[in-house]
C-alpha cells in the first residue's frame, strides 16, 4: 500500500474500555507554528509571573484507590446493595463505579496512573464528563497486556492527605486511549511489500524499545515525542521491517534539539540500525514538535546524516 508522502498516518486512538484499537483520520504533515504561549501564575511565590507549563503524553496503566477509610466502607456498603452473583471482585469493583447513582463514589476515588508499576501521577480529567473515561480505563476483565495512554498538563505534587500518603503529581488530561497491546500491534498498517507475519515481530520490537526507555514518564520533550510516535505514526514500524529483512537490527534510539528549534520546541528522534554482518549503521530520523500539549509530526522518517 503506498503511502502518501506529505501525510501522516496515525497509528491507534482508540476508545476507553472497549480494548480494541481504531485508527484515526490522517492529518497534514507540516503545521503552520502558531506563537509559544505562556500562562500567568497568580498563586506561584511572589504574586503573577510567567510560567512554563509542563506536559504530559505517557503510557502506562490506570487504577481506581480508595484515598481513605470512610471511602473504601461506603463503597463497600454499594457493593452490597448490588446484585454480584457469579462475579468476579474485578467485575463487582467496575460494575459499581459504572452505576449512575454511584457516580459520587467516582469523585472520590484517587485515580493513579503508574508506568512500569511505578505509581508515577495522580491523575484528573480537566472536564468532569470524563469521569466516565476513567471507569472504562478500570476494565471489568483486566488483562497483563492492556496499557492506556494520557495526554494532559503537569500540575504540583499531590498533598499525603489527597491519595491516602501517596505524594506524586497531579496530571489534569485532556485525552485518556485505553487499549491492549496486541490490538494495537494489529492496527498498525502493514506495509504492502511486508507479510504480517514478519511485520508483527518488527513492530513489536519498536514499541517495546520505546516503553523500556529509562525513566520514560512521558514528562520531558523527548519521551513525549517518542511516546506520540509510538502511538501515531506507523512510519517508524514500516522502517524497522523493511531493515531487519535486510538483516540490520535496531541498535539505537536517541532524541536531540533540532536545528530547526527557534520559538517552538522540535525535536529529530533517530532510529539506528546496524547490520549483523557489516556492522555498517544505518541511521534514519523523524521531526517532531512537542511545543504544545499535543505532539505533531513535522517531517516524516528519512536518512539521517551525522553533522
Amino acid at each position: 500500500m503506498e503511502q502518501n508522502e506529505t501525510k501522516e498516518q496515525p497509528v491507534s486512538q482508540s476508545t476507553a474500555g472497549q480494548g480494541v484499537a481504531v485508527i484515526t483520520p490522517s492529518q497534514e504533515e507540516v503545521v503552520a507554528t502558531p506563537p509559544v504561549k505562556q500562562s500567568s501564575c497568580p498563586t506561584c511565590a511572589g504574586g503573577a509571573g510567567a510560567m512554563t507549563i509542563s506536559y504530559v503524553y505517557a503510557l502506562g496503566r490506570i487504577e481506581a484507590r480508595f484515598p481513605r477509610l470512610s471511602v473504601e466502607k461506603e463503597f463497600a456498603q454499594a457493593i452490597g446493595r448490588a446484585e454480584t452473583a457469579g462475579q468476579t471482585g474485578q467485575q463487582a469493583f467496575y460494575n459499581a463505579l459504572s452505576k449512575p447513582e454511584n457516580r459520587y463514589l467516582v469523585r472520590q476515588m484517587c485515580w493513579v496512573f503508574t508506568i512500569q508499576g511505578m505509581e508515577t501521577y495522580l491523575i484528573q480529567p480537566r472536564d468532569p464528563a470524563d469521569y466516565d473515561r476513567l471507569v472504562e480505563a478500570i476494565r471489568p476483565q483486566p488483562s497483563p497486556m492492556d496499557m492506556d495512554v494520557i495526554i494532559g498538563m503537569r500540575g504540583p505534587i499531590a498533598p499525603p492527605e489527597m491519595c491516602n500518603g501517596l505524594m506524586v503529581p497531579i496530571v489534569a488530561f485532556d485525552q485518556i486511549y485505553s487499549f491492549d497491546r496486541d490490538a494495537l500491534i494489529k492496527a498498525i498498517p502493514c506495509p504492502e511489500k511486508t507479510k504480517p507475519e514478519a511485520f508483527r515481530p518488527a513492530a513489536e520490537e519498536v514499541f517495546y524499545r520505546i516503553l523500556q526507555m529509562t525513566d520514560n514518564a512521558g514528562a520531558t520533550d523527548d519521551h513525549r515525542a517518542l511516546n506520540y510516535l509510538a502511538m501515531r505514526y506507523p512510519g517508524i514500524y514500516a522502517k524497522a521491517a523493511e531493515e531487519f529483512a535486510r538483516d540490520f537490527s535496531l541498535t539505537g534510539l536517541e532524541v536531540r534539539p533540532s536545528p530547526l528549534s527557534s520559538t517552538r520546541r522540535i525535536v529529530d528522534v533517530i532510529f539506528s540500525y546496524t547490520n549483523r554482518n557489516t556492522e555498517f549503521t544505518e541511521k534514519f530520523s523523524v521531526r517532531v514538535d512537542v511545543t504544545e500539549e499535543f505532539p505533531f509530526l513535522v517531517t516524516k522518517l528519512s536518512p539521517y546524516y551525522d553533522r
